[in-house]
């Protein structure tokens, strides 16, 4: 036999519900916004922060605070270049394979390939020390490391090589990658130093609105390049015809003094425009 009242049952339960499926589709119109405002809220956020890490970035170059600076003094560029010991890290393992490197092979009669171990291994030795003496200390590593690094893979190519004058080439290359991602990005027209300059300066993207900065940017950005090409136009002839003495003091003279000008020239031009800008306004 069957049951009346549960076929009545099965007949209601599978006629569809107006008000249950009204209900159904409000929620899901629901859902649907609420994905939508999730996603627009998703998209500021991730712009947010990558303008926060950007910004980061620029905090971290050597226009880091400079360009905030209303007067520029000495131990401002100092602080912008690493500081004493920042530059004592930058200079002294290339001065020690240089005067080392000279001095066996002019002085003591070696030839080149019997002067190259003792000369990378003492330029080695001493970034490790600045390396061990950052991280004794307990401060910001980072600039260490990364230059044992570079003395590293300098002194790995010349060792397999068997050249002194390729404890110079990865050099080039770096000044290199430099001055063409400076270039791509005047042919894409976000000149590099105008954002970096724009960040730390707090005005963002905005520089972007305004000609004169834009120009003031490309400018700056064409100067970096040609501070990276000149590196090379200077040192790679050196380089080919195997003057490793007087590669090795080029690439001193050009490293952190000529970067410190380089910093306040920077300075000098954008304190001029923007100071200009806020007076305009």
């Amino acid at each position: 036999m069957t049951d009346p009242e549960g076929d009545a049952r099965v007949e209601r339960a599978s006629q569809p519900d107006d008000s249950s499926s009204s209900a159904g589709r409000e929620d899901s119109a629901q859902d649907v916004s609420a994905e939508a405002s999730g996603d627009d809220a998703t998209e500021p956020d991730l712009r947010d922060e990558l303008k926060r890490q950007f910004a980061e970035a620029a905090e971290r170059s050597g226009l880091g605070g400079l360009v905030r600076d209303e007067r520029l003094a000495a131990r401002d560029v100092l602080k912008a270049v690493g500081g004493v010991r920042g530059i004592l890290e930058a200079l002294f393992p290339g001065l020690v394979f240089l005067v080392l490197y000279s001095v066996l092979t002019s002085f003591s009669g070696w030839s080149g390939q019997e002067a190259l171990v003792p000369s990378l291994g003492a330029s080695v030795g001493l970034a490790v020390v600045f390396t061990i003496v950052r991280l004794v200390a307990r401060s910001s590593p980072t600039q260490s490391i990364a230059g044992l690094v570079g003395v590293l893979l300098s002194a790995a190519l010349s060792l397999w090589t068997g050249d002194a004058r390729d404890n110079y080439v990865l050099g080039f290359f770096t000044n290199a990658g430099y001055a063409l991602a400076l270039l791509v990005s005047l042919f894409v027209k976000w000149p590099a130093i105008g954002l970096v300059v724009g960040f730390l300066v707090g005005d963002g993207t905005e520089w972007r609105t305004d000609k004169r900065k834009v120009r003031i940017a490309q400018f700056l950005t064409l100067a970096w390049i040609g501070f990276f090409v000149l590196r090379l136009v200077v040192q790679v002839p050196l380089y080919l015809v195997d003057n490793v003495q007087a590669l090795g003091v080029t690439r001193l003279l050009m490293g952190v003094p000529l970067y410190a000008l380089m910093l306040v020239f920077t300075w000098l031009v954008v304190r001029s425009a923007w100071q200009s800008s806020r007076a305009e306004r």
